[in-house]
């Protein structure tokens, strides 16, 4: 059962209500900034896995495997708000998934509800619902007041066997990758099990990489020594963190599915004019997989990784001339020390959104305003050296301003003005429309027809 909607449209909240659970206090900035599974058992005793997928636009991937890993969606709307740009996304991965769902109107009990609304704009995005000719069920519900939930559940009971949805009865153990991360014990990864049964000693491997169950925790973080289909767990034993979204089987009824040669993942940057260098640190692969999708194409990322910062991160920030941009993650203090020493600066985030407005404002730090721009229309010659007859066609050339020679698309070089000559006098300044003479330094091999530009940086 996969979870979808808006940001602050109360997926997390709903959730709360029905496992008695307070997880949406706990959340940065009241945002899911994680994929997570829970796990609960209904009065007539089913159990239904709910898949909590986040609402940010970041996390569109994220949202859409939460799809894509569910038999079944509730389709989160908030009654005093509508139908939002994730509602729209979130229902294309519904209906990419091709699975069946039911909307739940959250914030039911505000006097600013608006059910009919959230109704009307859902037709427009053709649902079709019970009642007017079609089979999605609407259902008003309430995370205060706790109005229609137990109507959620057991129409989520009737879809189920309307559908067929039942848990597999295969014993061949088979998961799915929501989530990863890195705690005091090692890597984590957190699954839901498709089919079979998985047990503490078993050994599992996806298509890159193996482990020997250590530790499987249920999704309130309880120990324990098994789990079975449909349930969602927590793994210790991996020493390397598998692909969020890969599947899951035990060896020896994978044998037939090699682990793929890594080798050649290492990868070469070079950092070119206008790129922001950058080392990332997530908390989760979840995390890093929804930075990393939305990214501005001028951030070049040196390294990502989840995990908290280490040495080498910072080493490698050096030598890259970069930041350490970190989420949800730790700094040990020895790290911050040597970052210091090192005089790599590291910043911190727990939302995510905050993260970007950061790269964007250190991203216009190194964007440049165009002062003027002039074109070298002849040449003359000075004391055995050259002068550059030119007419400035944008802005002004002024004397002391940072100057490139320019042929083409190509850039010269990097020149200062000596001096401006117009007539048998020196200016300090030629303006837009302007003929004038420059002699600059150094006496680059220039021609007629090349491009002065002065710029300066924002």
């Amino acid at each position: 059962m996969a979870v979808l909607g808006h940001v602050d449209h109360g997926k997390t909240s709903l959730l709360d209500y029905i496992r008695t659970t307070n997880v949406a206090s706990r959340e940065a900035g009241g945002i899911t900034q994680s994929i997570g599974a829970s796990l609960v058992q209904t009065k007539e005793g089913k159990k239904i896995t709910f898949i909590d997928t986040p609402g940010h636009a970041a996390f569109a991937k994220m949202r859409s495997r939460g799809a894509q890993v569910a038999d079944l969606a509730i389709l989160v709307v908030a009654s005093d708000d509508g139908t939002k740009p994730q509602t729209k996304e979130a229902l294309e991965y519904i209906r990419e998934a091709k699975i069946p769902f039911i909307v739940a109107a959250t914030k039911s009990d505000l006097p600013s509800a608006m059910i009919e609304k959230v109704r009307s704009d859902l037709e427009k995005e053709k649902i079709s619902f019970e009642g007017r000719g079609g089979d999605v069920p609407l259902i008003a519900v309430s995370a205060k007041t706790g109005k229609g939930v137990d109507e959620l559940l057991q129409t989520i009971s009737l879809i189920s066997e309307v559908n067929n949805i039942t848990v597999s009865k295969t014993t061949t153990f088979s998961g799915v990758v929501i989530e990863t991360s890195k705690g005091k014990s090692g890597p984590l990864v957190s699954i839901v099990v498709h089919s079979g049964n998985l047990a503490v000693g078993d050994e599992i491997k996806s298509e890159e990489v193996a482990a020997k169950v250590r530790g499987i925790f249920d999704w309130s973080g309880k120990a324990v020594k098994s789990v079975t289909a449909g349930e969602p767990a927590q793994l210790l034993g991996f020493s390397d963190l598998p692909p969020v979204g890969s599947r899951l089987w035990k060896q020896k009824e994978g044998e037939n599915l090699p682990l793929k040669d890594k080798s050649k993942s290492f990868r070469k940057f070079e950092t070119k004019e206008g790129q922001l260098p950058v080392v990332l640190k997530a908390g989760s692969s979840g995390s890093l997989e929804a930075i990393l999708s939305n990214l501005d194409q001028k951030v070049l990322v040196l390294a990502s990784s989840v995990g908290e910062v280490n040495e080498n991160d910072i080493f490698l920030a050096k030598s890259g001339k970069a930041d350490v941009y970190v989420f949800e993650s730790k700094v040990p203090s020895g790290v911050a020390k040597l970052a210091e020493t090192e005089s790599v600066s590291i910043y911190k985030f727990d939302i995510i959104y905050k993260m970007f407005e950061k790269l964007a404002e250190e991203m216009k730090k190194g964007e440049e305003i165009i002062l003027g721009k002039a074109k070298i229309i002849a040449e003359f010659p000075y004391e055995e050296k050259r002068v550059a007859g030119i007419k400035v066609s944008q802005g002004i050339i002024q004397k002391n301003a940072k100057f490139r020679l320019i042929r083409g698309d190509k850039v010269i070089g990097e020149i200062k003005i000596l001096s401006i000559k117009k007539g048998k006098g020196d200016i300090d300044i030629a303006k837009q429309g302007e003929e004038c003479g420059l002699f600059f330094a150094p006496q680059l091999d220039f021609k007629i027809g090349d491009d002065i530009l002065s710029v300066k940086n924002k």
